[in-house]
């Protein structure tokens, strides 16, 4: 079953696991955010042991890793708070080590966590999407305007990922104090969150704390908005977030999923009809970008 909606969670009233899946060796607590149970696919909390160690390896998932507290060398690198790693999945990574205790958050995105000792890549790997930032000092402060329609003023992102396939994206995300915002919102797209520092609060659901952390899927209402001191927080989502606007708390996901699905047919009516089609498809048409079709 997909993820369910998990929202308020605070992380910090719940005891670190120790990881027993073969190939991450000792050393490696963990705490489970949020989780498919279908594929396996997981949001966790992972702790590291001084001195754990891990040989050069590979995930057969795309990784996505956040380091909270702490540093980890790569190889002959050491990494340290705010490092947001993307490794695509059969990225070989050399040996790990940490020489001083670490916390990170790790997003497995399509599948469980895996690791498998190799020092090659594999065959079908995309190495060109690794990617390692300094979210800090390697990404400019944007304005939440990126995102359109856009949030009230006083929220501004990094973008630290962007899938140009399914326009999923990961970014850091800070409300200035007193930021607010006082209508309601929701996506087409499942979208999270773990609180890194700071307090914000949602009319739904309460205060969600430094170590608050949700999973939203879609059509879910939220908002208004307020954060009295101020929060950083990081973000996903797994396809492109546009916000729906409203005024009505007690709307449902379906009346809200309904209201979307019109505003597609009214914007984007050659799509919609092929997507209606009782004939079924066999051949996919991008009516956005009918250039990527030009040699078809």
């Amino acid at each position: 079953m997909p993820r369910p909606h998990i929202e308020p969670y605070d992380e910090r009233k719940t005891p670190y696991r120790r990881m027993t899946l073969p190939g991450f060796g000792k050393g490696m607590h963990y705490k489970v955010l949020s989780m498919d149970v279908d594929t396996g696919a997981c949001s966790l909390k992972v702790k590291f042991e001084t001195g754990y160690t891990l040989p050069p390896g590979l995930s057969y998932s795309e990784l996505e890793m956040f380091i909270i507290s702490g540093s980890i060398t790569y190889g002959d690198t050491t990494y340290g708070e705010n490092h947001h790693f993307l490794i695509p999945p059969g990225v070989s990574m050399p040996a790990m080590k940490v020489s001083r205790a670490a916390t990170v958050l790790m997003f497995y995105n399509y599948g469980e966590p895996s690791f498998e000792s190799s020092s090659e890549d594999h065959p079908l790997a995309e190495r060109y999407r690794l990617s390692i930032i300094d979210a800090m000092t390697d990404v400019n402060w944007m304005p939440g305007t990126r995102i359109v329609p856009s949030v009230a003023s006083g929220c501004m992102l990094k973008l630290l990922k962007y899938d140009i396939h399914t326009e999923a994206h990961t970014f850091l995300y800070c409300m200035v104090p007193g930021f607010q915002q006082d209508n309601i919102s929701y996506h087409d797209c499942c979208e999270e969150s773990y609180h890194i520092w700071g307090t914000s609060w949602m009319m739904q659901f309460g205060d969600l704390p430094t170590g608050g952390y949700f999973w939203r899927p879609p059509y879910i209402n939220h908002g208004g908005f307020y954060s009295k001191h101020g929060i950083i927080a990081i973000g996903r989502t797994d396809c492109h977030l546009h916000n729906y606007f409203h005024f009505n708390p007690w709307t449902t996901p379906k009346e809200n999923a309904d209201r979307a699905a019109a505003r597609f047919q009214r914007m984007k009516p050659a799509l919609n009809q092929w997507v209606q089609s009782p004939d079924g498809h066999n051949h996919f048409v991008d009516f956005e970008y009918p250039h990527y079709h030009e040699h078809d």
